[in-house]
């Protein structure tokens, strides 16, 4: 096992691995921007390296002293967490160079699954059905009319390099793909330093099904059952909750079965997500993107599984096989996780996160005393509940939104209790277009 592990990130993902390290008996090295020098991070780890002024591009995304603070403390490995440097194929490769273990997959899987056009090429190849779309990239405008012509409105723009619901634009006919193409083209530069899209056709009323994978670095590859992401505002995750409400155990399997040979293509060694969308008749789906990282919503699968997916990731890259087989995975129970946003900046002068009962569990980044920078992604806090069903699971997740106070800064939390309110989602009837009619939006 490492004795030193340097953490690439900031934010609750940063806490949740130091917590994982520390359980490990491994010390840990925390990264930090200026405007970072007092968050929660820092003063979890048992060093800390500043990195770099405030904006991403200069602390979290430079490359170059992420890697000369893990030479410079003797981190044996990173562990990049979700988001910056976690899907680079550079950084992965530039690790190695120095000797240093990323915690994730090769740079090779990256490369082949992190840039989502290559992606579909890799899936037709090893069988796994794929939403209809372009073959590569879309170089101009001309491109992108003849394939909205030939497939018909309305179209998905998504960025080559994209993760996060950034950089995609839906089209419903010529004009908005006229204004849309610049437009995703200029949010996947700033995002991802890659302008580069492709297209597909847009799925009407469909639902957002995610797998997670695991495999180590002897061949073993196990999936730990879905997750349903279907609650979304403008491509982004708002609430997930796992299993799936409407998979019977018959597609449950077909989803499993696609994702582990979506991971063998690939050769995929760490932790990595295979992301479907399920058609409205639910039966057929599709293969939409591989992150091949951990997840946001990582939590609510280790809280079905009772599985630790952040200290299994350390302890393959460490070079050890997988604890458990296929055959151990069980799923017990129900739970959903909130993600609560910032909506604002500020100091944050009171806080109270909810607990006292068997089945709550947050994940949060920030405390009392902390000011939210506004350089950064908005997500304050994760609440995750777990249930014995999904009835309880939603009970559970009620009482903690009721409780969890964050003074200083508006959040989303009304939104989450609308969404626990609404018909659809308490008949597990909803899609991916549901919440953005659901606020109006």
């Amino acid at each position: 096992m490492f004795s030193k592990i340097l953490i690439a990130n900031r934010g609750e993902i940063a806490v949740r691995v130091i917590r994982a390290c520390k359980e490990l008996g491994i010390a840990t090295v925390a990264v930090f921007s200026e405007a970072d020098r007092h968050a929660l991070h820092v003063q979890m780890a048992d060093q800390a390296v500043c990195v770099g002024d405030s904006p991403s591009k200069d602390s979290y995304l430079n490359m170059q002293n992420v890697i000369s603070a893990a030479i410079l403390t003797k981190a044996e490995a990173i562990h990049p967490g979700f988001g910056f440097l976690s899907e680079n194929t550079t950084f992965a490769s530039m690790c190695e160079d120095c000797n240093i273990k990323f915690i994730g997959p090769s740079a090779a899987a990256i490369d082949a699954m992190g840039n989502k056009a290559n992606a579909r090429d890799v899936m037709k190849a090893a069988g796994v059905p794929v939403i209809p779309g372009s073959d590569g990239t879309v170089d101009s405008m001309e491109q992108a009319l003849e394939f909205a012509e030939k497939y018909g409105y309305p179209v998905l723009l998504k960025a080559s390099a994209g993760g996060g619901g950034k950089g995609i634009r839906r089209c419903n006919n010529a004009e908005e793909l006229k204004k849309g193409y610049e437009a995703a083209k200029s949010e996947a530069r700033l995002a991802f330093s890659d302008d580069s899209i492709y297209m597909e056709k847009a799925i009407i009323n469909a639902r957002h099904i995610e797998v997670q994978v695991i495999g180590d670095e002897h061949g073993n590859i196990i999936h730990l059952g879905e997750r349903e992401c279907s609650m979304q505002i403008r491509n982004q995750k708002v609430l997930e909750e796992a299993p799936s409400p409407v998979l019977s155990p018959e597609m449950r399997k077909k989803f499993g079965d696609a994702a582990i040979l979506a991971a063998k293509a690939c050769d995929y060694k760490n932790a990595g997500t295979l992301e479907f969308l399920l058609d409205a008749n639910g039966k057929d789906f599709y293969f939409m993107e591989m992150n091949t990282r951990i997840q946001v919503e990582h939590p609510i699968t280790e809280m079905i599984t009772n599985f630790d997916i952040v200290k299994e990731q350390i302890s393959i890259a460490a070079g050890n096989k997988l604890s458990i087989k296929q055959e151990d995975v069980e799923i017990n129970g129900h739970s959903i996780e909130c993600r609560i946003n910032a909506q604002t900046t500020g100091l944050i002068d009171y806080m109270f996160l909810p607990a006292g009962c068997l089945g709550i569990r947050v994940d949060s980044g920030i405390y009392a005393g902390y000011t939210m920078p506004p350089f950064y992604d908005s997500m304050v806090a994760k609440v995750i509940s777990h249930g014995k069903d999904r009835n309880e699971a939603i009970a559970k997740m009620k009482r903690a939104l009721d409780e969890l106070v964050i003074n200083g800064i508006e959040t989303n939390i009304d939104v989450q209790h609308q969404i626990l309110e609404n018909e659809d989602f308490l008949n597990g009837e909803y899609y991916t277009t549901t919440l953005t009619q659901m606020l109006g939006l």
